[in-house]
């Protein structure tokens, strides 16, 4: 079965990550996907006040979490639901300070093999092009 026919949707994807975590994808203020085709993922992080650090601005940890997730999406969009795909490696930079609002995570897988799968994640506030992260992550893919 080649990647196209494995393909995931935006829609699929959210119903079954709202299943299987709620806490990120059901709850109030929670994740969207706005794009999910093979080797690319689009999420989007409502702006909320639990999200601010001192300073007003997005804390590092909200943006840590957009890219993972917008990882883990772009990895599901493209092999199919395989929950159990994890984190190996995840680095990112802050390169400068978001202004309080939505944030988008815009991924790209840069490799995808039978076990692992490498991509990256640029980090803009929502309306701009300027990036305000950069990540790079490796998702371990478990045997089927």
């Amino acid at each position: 079965m080649n990647a196209i026919q494995k393909h995931l949707g935006p829609a699929e994807l959210t119903r079954l990550l709202q299943a299987e975590f709620p806490q990120s994808f059901a709850a109030e203020g929670a994740m969207m996907i706005e794009e999910a085709v093979p080797m690319r993922a689009r999420v989007r992080l409502p702006f909320h006040d639990r999200h601010l650090r001192p300073g007003g601005t997005i804390a590092g940890p909200a943006m840590f979490g957009l890219a993972d997730c917008a990882l883990y999406i772009a990895v599901l969009a493209t092999i199919g639901w395989v929950p159990m795909a994890v984190t190996t490696n995840l680095t990112i930079n802050f390169m400068s300070k978001p202004q309080p609002g939505d944030i988008v995570g815009d991924c790209r897988l840069l490799k995808l093999g039978k076990k692992l799968a490498v991509g990256e994640v640029y980090i803009h506030s929502a309306g701009r092009d300027d990036a305000v992260a950069h990540a790079v992550g490796t998702y371990s893919i478990p045997p089927r």
